[in-house]
C-alpha cells in the first residue's frame, strides 16, 4: 500500500456523545437503526483504512455471544448496536469491500465473531498485535501495553470483562470501547511508519491473513477427538469409543451453542472412553459430574456400547505424539538453535518466528505427510519460508 492518506468528508453525526479520553475530547454516535448503520457504513467505504473491534461475552456458549461493534474511520467513531438492529447488511458490505483496510488488534476472537455473526470476515486485514511483533515485541502484547509504550497513554482496561449483552450499557463501558479504536488509529499509523521502514509490512499483512485462514477454519467433527488431552493414552479400543463420544459432544455443543465442558468435561469424556463405562454408578465413583449422568447418561451409555462394538478393523489409529519419535528431542534442539541465531540476526523473537507448535507442524509435514505441497506447514509459507523454513528443513532427515 502506498499511501494510507484519507478522503475524509465533512459529516453531521446523527446524534452523539462528548467524552475526554486522557484529555482528549472525542465525539461518538450509538448506532440502532438501519439508516444510521447505513450513513456510517458507506461514508467508511470512502476511507483507506479503518479501525475495527467488537465487544462480546463468552462464558457458557460455544460460540461468542456480541455485544458491541466499534468503528471509527479517522473522523467518525461509531458504536454499533448488533442488538437493536436486524439487519446489518451495510456493515456486512463494508468488511467485504476490498478497497478499505481493516486495523484490529489481537484479532483471532474478531474473526470468530464475524464469521459466526455474519458469515464472512473483514479483508483485508491487518493486526496491530502483529505489526508490533515485527518490531520485536512479544506475540502476546496487549493493546493497553502498546499504547502505553508507542503513545504514552494509560488505558483503563477494567470494563473488559463485564457484560456487553446487557442493556443499557453503561458510561463507563461506552467510553472504554470508544477508546479502544480510538487510540487504534494513532497506534496504528506509529506501527505502519515502523514496520514500512524496516520492510515488514507485506510481511505483517502475511501473517495477518494466516492469523485469518486458521481462525476460521472448520473442525470436522468426526476428528474432534483427537482434541481431547490424553487421547494419545487410550489404545485403539478405547479410542474408537472416545471418538463416538467426542464427536456427539463437539455436534451437541454446536446444536446447543454450549460451551464444550458445559456439555461434558473433558476429563470425563476420557475417563468413560478409558474404562468403557456403561453405567451410571461407575460413572458417579468415577466422579463424573452427576448434573451431567442425568442429562446425558443414557446417550454416553449407549455410545459406549456402540463404540465397544466397533470391529477391529475400524479402530482409530493410536495417537503417537512426536515427542516418542526416536531422534526427536535431538532434532528440537537443532531446530530450536537455529530459530534463536534467526532471531538474534532478525531482531525477531523466538516466539514469533517459530512456535513449538510450528516447529511440530514441519517435523510432521516431513516425517508422516512426505512433505505434502497441498499441506504446507506455516514455516514454508509467506515470509517464513526464506527467512527460516528453508533452513529448518535442510536439518530435518
Amino acid at each position: 500500500m502506498a499511501s494510507l492518506s484519507h478522503r475524509r468528508e465533512a459529516s453531521v453525526l446523527l446524534r452523539y456523545i462528548m467524552i475526554n479520553l486522557n484529555g482528549i475530547s472525542v465525539n461518538y454516535q450509538i448506532i440502532t437503526t438501519l439508516s444510521e448503520l447505513d450513513n456510517v457504513c458507506r461514508k467508511a467505504r470512502n476511507s483507506d483504512m479503518v479501525m475495527l473491534d467488537t465487544e462480546f461475552v463468552r462464558t457458557r456458549t460455544y460460540y461468542p455471544q456480541l455485544g458491541l461493534i466499534q468503528l471509527y474511520d479517522g473522523s467518525t467513531l461509531s458504536l454499533i448496536d448488533p442488538l437493536a438492529l436486524t439487519d446489518m447488511t451495510p456493515f456486512v458490505e463494508l468488511l467485504q469491500d476490498v478497497s478499505v483496510l481493516k486495523v484490529l488488534h489481537a484479532c483471532g476472537e474478531d474473526l470468530e465473531v464475524f464469521q459466526n455473526t455474519f458469515s464472512c470476515t473483514p479483508i483485508p486485514i491487518v493486526d496491530t498485535q502483529v505489526m508490533a511483533s515485527f518490531l520485536g515485541n512479544g506475540v502476546s502484547t496487549g493493546f493497553a501495553a502498546l499504547v502505553k509504550s508507542f503513545l504514552d497513554v494509560d488505558l483503563d482496561k477494567s470494563e473488559s470483562r463485564t457484560d456487553w449483552t446487557a442493556r443499557p450499557l453503561t458510561e463507563k463501558q461506552l467510553e472504554y470501547a470508544a477508546a479502544d479504536v480510538f487510540y487504534l488509529y494513532p497506534l496504528f499509523e506509529t506501527l505502519y511508519s515502523k514496520v514500512i521502514q524496516l520492510g515488514w509490512w507485506e510481511a505483517a499483512q502475511q501473517e495477518s491473513d494466516l492469523i485469518m485462514r486458521k481462525r476460521v477454519r472448520e473442525t470436522k467433527s468426526e476428528l474432534a477427538y483427537l482434541d481431547i488431552k490424553g487421547a494419545w493414552q487410550l489404545r485403539p479400543a478405547e479410542l474408537a469409543i472416545l471418538k463416538l463420544l467426542a464427536t456427539w459432544r463437539y455436534e451437541e455443543a454446536i446444536k446447543r451453542d454450549l460451551a464444550l465442558n458445559f456439555v461434558f468435561r473433558e476429563g470425563e469424556l476420557l475417563t468413560v472412553a478409558k474404562m468403557a463405562i456403561t453405567d451410571t454408578k461407575t460413572m458417579e465413583k468415577q466422579g463424573v459430574d452427576p448434573r451431567a449422568i442425568r442429562r446425558h447418561g443414557t446417550k454416553i451409555i449407549s455410545l459406549v456400547k456402540q463404540g465397544k462394538a466397533t470391529p477391529k478393523e475400524e479402530y482409530p489409529d493410536r495417537i503417537e505424539r512426536l515427542m516418542d519419535a526416536p531422534g526427536y528431542k535431538q532434532l528440537f534442539k537443532q531446530l530450536k538453535d537455529e530459530v534463536k541465531r534467526v532471531s538474534i540476526n532478525s531482531g525477531l523473537t523466538t516466539e514469533f518466528l517459530a512456535s513449538k507448535k510450528q516447529l511440530n507442524q514441519l517435523i510432521k509435514w516431513i516425517w508422516k505427510q512426505d512433505r505434502d505441497p497441498a499441506r504446507l506447514p506455516d514455516l514454508m509459507q509467506g515470509w517464513r519460508l526464506e527467512l527460516l523454513g528453508e533452513k529448518l528443513t535442510k536439518l530435518v532427515p
